[in-house]
């Protein structure tokens, strides 16, 4: 066992813990959220490390052996991912931090509930069953209905009985599949799942489930289902937005890639055809949705699900290629998303207005944030050398080599019309004659500055040093598509 793995869970929550009583004293609460988040990033790379040289780790809480106990498991692709969550969780408590206004929305518990959401996402990526699977997403969701109020204007309110509205349903409807799956199966460790299901065969009653779940998680990760997304993400302040985009709905995608992979992979004509046709439609909508709106928000909100659809076209050819672009470009997919929504709010800040033409000619007083802001969209359209291109060869040509014609074209047309949207937004807001002079500026947007830059740099990163981070994908991919070690690891003797 490896009492590291509740780290990046325990960390985070006890700062959230105690910030609560910090309320008064807001750098103390931004430095508690940090030094936690600086543990769980220490813990995530040991444990990738761990990864790489043993093999995956283990741990059972409470000394009760699995398929009994609360088990959690850290595998190089929990690791990667629990890594990237506190990176930009890192990101965005940086950029929540804004003297001009300590008495607004820190007064509220920003900071403890954004420590909150990470641990929710932490232990997601994290839970080796099912049931904490939905605990975790519980905690994560309640931190959100609480972020997506702070403020309290008449938009926020609006969209969080929407919000609220959709996740009470389908968190009723994951509770109901857990419990078909428990009354079929007798167990909700995904490990032993993994050996029931290739045990009794993934029959029809079985085969139903699994699209049950599918359905539930492509609803929290606006996989098709999206239409309750553009509105609430474009209305909370512009760092809970940017948490929102980069980890709330990848917490569906994984979950999508863990139990698609490990449980339910025995009937791909019908599970993983469902998810390529729900991508391509998730795809098309997203890039008509994304360059019909001339709000910042709801163009950035557009393109979060644009790139949903993209990487569930990956995981659904499900073969060593597209799984290793699907996850490539799902950890660039987290840090792009967090960077431009950041830049984003930046912008609207300074301008007071997110409506790109109405602003003009920023670059000249904000240059640092204009230049960065293009070459977020440039990753996120996949042009060299940055993050996403490597994801996105890697599944077009897949795509490709499997006969998926059509939604490989879809895939390249789409990424062409998300450039074009983020492009207006660049062309509109910083480009042209100047119409705010310096006096007339809402904020700085100097607390964007570092925080863009970390991100900047980490998308570089990606790009250039893709080979590199291949090395640590492919043992990921190895344990998705060969689950007997991490089966092995769980339910066996020895901690792999």
């Amino acid at each position: 066992m490896n009492n590291l793995l509740i780290v990046p869970i325990a960390l985070p929550l006890v700062a959230a813990m105690a910030a609560v009583f910090l309320q008064k004293w807001p750098k103390l609460q931004l430095a508690a959220g940090l030094a936690s988040l600086l543990g769980a990033l220490a813990a995530a790379a040991a444990l990738a490390c761990q990864n790489k040289h043993a093999g995956i780790q283990t741990l059972h809480i409470g000394g009760w052996e699995a398929p009994f106990g609360i088990t959690l498991v850290a595998d190089m692709t929990a690791s990667l991912l629990v890594l990237a969550a506190v990176i930009i969780a890192i990101c965005c408590l940086l950029y929540a931090w804004d003297p001009q206004a300590l008495d607004g929305h820190h007064r509220h518990y920003l900071f403890p509930l954004m420590l909150l959401l990470t641990v929710g996402v932490n232990g997601s990526f994290l839970t080796g069953d099912i049931f904490n699977l939905f605990v975790f997403f519980e905690v994560t969701l309640i931190a959100s209905y609480v972020l997506l109020t702070l403020g309290g204007t008449k938009v926020q309110l609006r969209e969080s009985i929407k919000y609220v509205l959709i996740n009470m349903i389908a968190s009723t409807v994951f509770v109901v599949a857990v419990a078909f799956l428990y009354s079929l199966l007798g167990t909700l460790n995904m490990a032993h799942l993994s050996q029931r299901v290739a045990e009794a065969g993934q029959s029809g009653m079985l085969t139903t489930v699994s699209l049950l779940f599918l359905v539930v998680f492509a609803t929290k990760a606006a996989l098709l289902l999206f239409f309750w997304l553009p509105g609430p993400y474009s209305a909370p302040p512009a760092a809970v937005s940017a948490l929102f985009a980069a980890l709330l709905t990848k917490v569906g995608i994984y979950a999508i890639l863990r139990m698609f992979t490990l449980m339910f992979s025995h009937r791909p004509d019908i599970t993983h055809t469902a998810m390529i046709a729900m991508g391509a439609a998730t795809m098309l909508l997203g890039a008509f949705g994304a360059v019909s709106h001339s709000g910042i928000r709801r163009i950035l909100a557009w393109n979060v699900i644009l790139s949903v659809g993209f990487i569930l076209f990956g995981i659904g050819m499900a073969d060593e290629q597209s799984l290793t672009g699907a996850f490539v470009y799902l950890i660039h997919d987290m840090v792009t998303k967090a960077w431009i929504f950041i830049l984003g709010g930046a912008v609207i800040a300074i301008a007071g207005t997110d409506r790109f033409r109405e602003i003009k000619g920023l670059i000249r007083y904000r240059p640092q944030l204009g230049w960065m802001f293009l070459l977020a969209a440039m990753a996120i359209a996949g042009v060299p050398p940055l993050s996403g291109f490597t994801g996105k060869v890697l599944i077009l040509k897949s795509g490709v080599e499997q006969g998926a014609y059509i939604t490989s074209i879809i895939g390249l047309v789409t990424s062409l019309i998300a450039f074009y949207s983020l492009l207006k937004v660049f062309i509109g807001s910083f480009w042209g004659e100047t119409l705010l002079n310096e006096g007339e500026q809402h904020a700085t947007g100097r607390n964007a500055v570092l925080p863009g830059l970390i991100l900047c740099a980490l998308s570089f990163g990606l790009g250039i040093g893709s080979g590199f981070v291949l090395e640590w994908v492919e043992p990921a991919v190895h344990t998705l598509l060969n689950p007997s070690a991490y089966i092995q690891s769980v339910l066996g003797t020895g901690n792999g």
